[in-house]
C-alpha cells in the first residue's frame, strides 16, 4: 500500500527573502543563472584557465558551504516566426524548413548554500523528506549572513573575471511560480520548463524509477570513489573532430552535458567543510585501518589510500572536499528507460566512469536537488576528494547562442543544425573584437564556397545592403535574377554594355563623377605606359562641362558615349579652334580617331551606350560576370574602371546605408590590370563609409604568389572564413602562418566536415573574428534556397526550365521544382 503525503507538509523551503532561499532547517541559499562558453569554442589552454578559475572561486567559499551546479538539458524544437513583416520567399522557405528542428536547450544554475553552525550531516535515513526540523538560531545572525554574502561576491567576481562565464542573480519572482509561468522550484519538482502551464503533479518516489506526473525519471550517480575514472582533467579529446595533426578539445564532463542527447539534469555537488577537521577525521580513520591491516588485505589497501590522500592534502596544500555527481534522465514513455540507460552508460564510459543506478536512495537524492535544499543532500552518497579533482567534473559548456543583432546570416549549430543568427559585421566591431568589416574567404573547389557566399550576400541584401559582386563562373546568376538585380556579362549575342555618362536618380555631376569619366576616357585613349599632359586633362574637363551644359539645353539628346562623341566632333572642336588650342596641347582628331571604335558603327559601339540597367547608384544588387572578357585587352580594362566607379560612387553618396563589394576569383585578373592600388585602397578605407570588402579565393598558392592579397587584403580582413581544408591538411602550417591562425583555430578548421550527420545535406564553415572568436557552423538551407544558390549546371538548367513554365518567373519556378523534389523523396 502506498504511503501518500501532501507536498506542502514535506516541502523543505520555508520562505524567500532578499532573493535568498531559506530552508526549514535554517540553510540560506543564493541562486545564480550562469552563461557558459559555447561548446567547441575553447582551446586546451582556455579549458585549463577556466578550470583554475573554478578552483580559486570554490576555495574562497567559507566552511559549511554547499556548491551545487545544476545543468538542465531539455529536448526542444525550433519555433519559426512566420509573422515577421516583409518576410521574403527564401526566408519563409527557411523558416518552414527548420520548423520543429529538434535540439537540446541548456540552462545552468548555481546554488551556494550556507549551513548553520552545528547542523548535523544528512544521510538518506535522516533526510528532511522523512523528518522535518526547526530553524536554528545561527540562521538569524545578520553578521554571519553578511559574511557569507561577501564570500559569494568574491566567488562571482573570480568567475566573471575569467571572462568565461556571466552570472546573474536569480530574483524571488523567478524562484516562486506566478499565475502564468512556473518558477525555479516548480520547474525542478515537476520537471517542467518555465514556459509550461501551471499543473499540479503527483510525485511517486518508490520503485526502480521516480514518477513525476506522467514522466518516468531515473537517477545515475557518481557517488563512490570506486566508480570514478582513474584520471581526470579539465579537458578530453573529442575523437570525432580530431585529426592526426590536431587534438580537438571538449571539457572533461561534456559527455554528460551537450553531448548526451536526451532530457536530463546534470547535478554537480561540492561540499566544503572544515578542512582541518576533515584531515583529523581521516587521520583517525587511517589509524583505525592500520590497527586492522593485519586482518585483511582490503584494510591494508584502504589504509594506504587514506595515507596517500592525507600526504597529498598536506604536501600540495590541497583543499579536501566531499563531492557527488548525478544525472537524472526522464521520458514520458516507460519503455524508453532502457534506451536512456544505454545513453548514460555510454556517456560515462567516454569518461572511463561507471554509473550506479539509484533505487533505494533515489528519492532522497532527488529531494536534495530542490533549489534551497542542497544542504539536505544525503552525504552517504558522496566521496572524499580535492577541489582540483572535483571541479574536473563540472560542465563547462552550453549550446550555440543566437545573436539579437538585426544584421547577419542564418547558420546552424554543429550538433543538431539548430538555426542561429550570426552577426559577422557589426557586433564584432561594437565588442572591439574587429576593427573592420572586411572578409577573406578561402575554400577549395567543391567545398561549398560559392554556396556560402550566395547565402551570405542574399542575407545581407534582404537587410538593405547595396551589393556589388565581381565574379567569374556565373555563381550568382540565379540569385541575381531572383532579386531582379543587374547582371552584366558578355556573350556574342548580348555583349556587355554600360553607360557611364548617364546621371541617374540621386546622382549628380559632381567632381567624383567627372573624375571617373575622365579616368575612363584617358584609359581608352592612352596606353598604360603613356602619360597625359596637363593640357589634355584640362581639355577633357572642359569637354565634359560643355557636354552636360549642351544636354541641359537639348532635352531630346540622350546621355551616352555616342552623343558625347558627336558633341566633341561638331561643337567642342569649334570651341577649341576659337580658343586657339594647338594639336600639341590637345590633339582632338587623334582622340576622336582612337575612340572611334566605341561610337555607333564601331567594333565596340555597344560598350558605353547602354539604354537599360542605367541606375547603378540606386540598384542594390549588381553582378559583373567577367569570365568571357577577363583576357580581353580592350573590354576588361574598361569594365574594371566602371566597377571601381560604381562602388566608389555608392561609398561616397549612399550615407547611412551598408555597402558590400565581393570579388570572387576575378581579383587575380583585376590585380593584373593595374587595379592593385584600388584593392588596397578599398580594404583600408571602406570601413569609414559603412562598407565591407570581401575577397574569395580557392588556391593557397594564390595567396602566397600575390603580395596584394598577402599584405593588403589579409592584413585588413579581420573576419576570415575558411571552408573544407582537408586536402591541405599536410601543408596547413603554411596557411596557418599566412592567415595568422592560432593552434585552436587550426584544430577547428581541420575539423570542418569531419563528422557530418549523414541524414542531412549540408557543409560546414569556419569563421574567425579578429582571431578572438572562432566557431564552426553548418550551412544548411531549405530546398528553395539550395536551388537559388546552386552552381551545378544541370540543376541551374532545371531551374530555368521550370521558370519558363511561369513566364520566366524564377521564384515560382523554384517553388514548383522544390515541391516536385520533395514529393519524390
Amino acid at each position: 500500500m502506498k504511503n501518500e503525503k501532501m507536498m506542502k507538509d514535506l516541502f523543505p523551503i520555508m520562505d524567500i527573502q532578499h532573493d535568498g532561499i531559506l530552508s526549514k532547517k535554517g540553510d540560506i541559499t543564493v541562486a545564480f543563472k550562469a552563461e557558459l562558453p559555447e561548446i567547441f569554442t575553447l582551446s586546451n589552454q582556455e579549458y585549463e584557465a577556466f578550470h583554475q578559475a573554478w578552483i580559486k572561486a570554490l576555495k574562497i567559499l567559507p566552511h559549511h558551504t554547499v556548491f551545487h551546479k545544476q545543468d538542465w538539458f531539455l529536448d526542444a524544437r525550433h519555433n519559426p516566426d512566420f509573422t515577421k513583416e516583409d518576410i521574403t520567399f527564401l526566408s519563409h522557405s527557411s523558416e518552414r524548413f527548420f520548423n520543429e528542428r529538434p535540439y537540446l536547450d541548456h540552462c545552468c544554475y548555481i546554488f551556494l548554500t550556507k549551513k548553520p553552525k552545528g547542523r548535523k550531516l544528512t544521510t538518506s535515513l535522516f533526510s528532511n523528506l522523512i523528518r522535518p526540523t526547526l530553524v536554528p538560531k545561527d540562521t538569524l545572525d545578520e553578521q554571519k549572513f553578511q559574511d557569507f554574502m561577501d564570500s559569494v561576491g568574491q566567488f562571482t567576481r573570480i568567475l566573471e573575471d575569467s571572462g568565461m562565464v556571466n552570472l546573474t542573480r536569480i530574483a524571488e519572482k523567478d524562484i516562486w511560480s506566478s499565475d502564468k509561468t512556473s518558477g525555479l522550484l516548480e520547474q525542478y519538482c515537476f520537471l517542467e520548463p518555465k514556459t509550461s502551464g501551471n499543473f499540479i503533479k503527483d510525485l511517486e518516489l518508490t520503485g526502480d524509477y521516480l514518477k513525476v506526473g506522467d514522466q518516468y525519471a531515473q537517477i545515475y550517480s557518481l557517488g563512490d570513489a570506486t566508480n570514478l575514472p582513474a584520471l581526470c582533467g579539465s579537458r578530453i579529446d573529442y575523437d570525432k573532430y580530431s585529426t592526426d595533426k590536431t587534438r580537438f578539445s571538449v571539457s572533461f564532463a561534456s559527455p554528460l552535458g551537450q553531448l548526451l542527447p536526451c532530457n536530463h539534469i546534470f547535478n554537480q555537488y561540492i561540499f566544503i567543510e572544515d578542512a582541518q577537521k576533515t584531515v583529523k577525521t581521516l587521520e583517525s580513520k587511517r589509524l583505525r585501518l592500520q590497527s586492522l591491516a593485519a586482518y585483511s588485505r582490503e584494510n591494508t589497501i584502504a589504509r594506504d589510500a587514506v595515507n596517500q590522500f592525507l600526504n597529498e592534502a598536506i604536501s600540495e596544500q590541497r583543499l579536501p572536499v566531499k563531492a557527488h555527481f548525478n544525472i537524472m534522465v526522464w521520458t514520458d514513455r516507460k519503455e524508453e528507460l532502457p534506451e536512456l540507460k544505454n545513453k548514460v552508460s555510454s556517456a560515462l564510459a567516454q569518461m572511463d566512469a561507471v554509473a550506479k543506478i539509484e533505487t533505494a536512495g533515489a528519492a532522497q537524492i532527488y529531494w536534495g536537488g530542490i533549489p534551497g535544499n542542497q544542504a539536505d543532500f544525503p552525504m552517504n552518497d558522496s566521496f572524499d576528494t580535492f577541489v582540483e579533482q572535483a571541479s574536473c567534473f563540472l560542465n563547462l559548456e552550453t549550446g550555440y547562442r543566437t545573436s539579437i543583432s538585426p544584421v547577419g546570416l542564418r547558420l546552424g549549430d554543429r550538433l543538431t543544425g539548430k538555426p542561429v543568427h550570426v552577426d559577422i559585421s557589426d557586433e564584432p566591431m561594437k565588442q572591439g573584437i574587429c576593427t573592420n568589416r572586411n572578409k577573406f574567404i578561402l575554400g577549395p573547389s567543391g567545398s561549398g564556397k560559392s554556396f556560402f557566399t550566395n547565402h551570405m550576400v542574399r542575407s545581407y541584401y534582404e537587410q538593405g545592403t547595396h551589393i556589388v559582386l565581381v565574379d567569374v563562373g556565373h555563381s550568382y546568376k540565379g540569385l541575381c535574377d531572383m532579386v531582379d538585380g543587374y547582371y552584366f556579362t558578355y556573350s556574342e549575342a548580348n555583349p556587355i554594355r554600360f553607360n557611364p555618362f548617364y546621371i541617374g536618380e540621386g546622382d549628380s555631376l559632381d567632381t567624383e563623377k567627372k573624375e571617373s569619366i575622365k579616368t575612363l576616357l584617358l584609359a581608352l585613349w592612352k596606353k598604360d605606359n603613356e602619360t597625359f599632359k596637363r593640357s589634355e586633362y584640362v581639355a577633357l574637363s572642359n569637354a565634359l562641362t560643355g557636354y552636360y551644359e549642351h544636354l541641359g539645353q537639348s532635352p531630346n539628346d540622350f546621355a551616352c558615349f555616342d552623343s558625347f562623341y558627336e558633341y566633341l566632333k561638331y561643337t567642342f572642336i569649334r570651341d577649341l579652334e576659337k580658343d586657339n588650342v594647338k594639336d600639341r596641347d590637345f590633339d582632338v582628331n587623334n582622340f576622336l580617331y582612337v575612340l572611334r571604335p566605341y561610337y555607333k558603327g564601331g567594333e565596340f559601339d555597344y560598350l558605353l551606350n547602354a539604354r537599360e540597367n542605367l541606375n547603378l547608384l540606386q540598384q542594390r544588387f549588381i553582378v559583373f560576370e567577367l569570365d568571357n572578357i577577363k583576357d580581353h585587352p580592350i573590354l576588361f580594362p574598361v569594365v574594371t574602371i566602371i566597377i571601381m566607379e560604381v562602388f566608389i560612387n555608392k561609398m561616397r553618396k549612399l550615407h547611412g546605408l551598408r555597402k558590400m563589394i565581393l570579388i570572387e576569383e576575378a581579383w587575380k585578373a583585376i590585380a593584373r590590370e593595374g587595379m592593385a592600388e584600388y584593392i588596397k585602397y578599398l580594404f583600408k578605407t571602406v570601413r569609414k563609409y559603412f562598407g565591407e570588402a570581401i575577397v574569395v579565393t580557392q588556391e593557397v598558392e594564390d595567396i602566397i604568389s600575390s603580395p596584394i592579397v598577402k599584405q593588403a587584403i589579409i592584413n585588413n580582413s579581420d573576419c576570415k572564413i575558411l571552408l573544407d581544408q582537408r586536402k591541405y591538411q599536410n601543408k596547413f602550417d603554411q596557411i596557418q602562418e599566412l592567415l595568422g591562425l592560432t593552434e585552436k583555430e587550426k584544430a577547428l578548421v581541420l575539423s570542418v566536415n569531419k563528422a557530418n550527420d549523414p541524414t542531412k545535406k549540408y557543409k560546414e564553415v569556419f569563421i574567425s573574428l579578429g582571431g578572438m572568436v572562432s566557431k564552426v557552423y553548418r550551412t544548411e538551407v531549405s530546398v528553395e534556397e539550395y536551388l537559388a544558390y546552386t552552381t551545378e549546371q544541370s540543376e541551374k538548367v532545371k531551374v530555368m526550365e521550370y521558370a519558363e513554365k511561369f513566364g520566366g518567373n524564377i521564384q515560382k519556378g523554384i517553388a514548383a521544382l522544390a515541391a516536385d523534389m520533395r514529393s519524390q523523396n
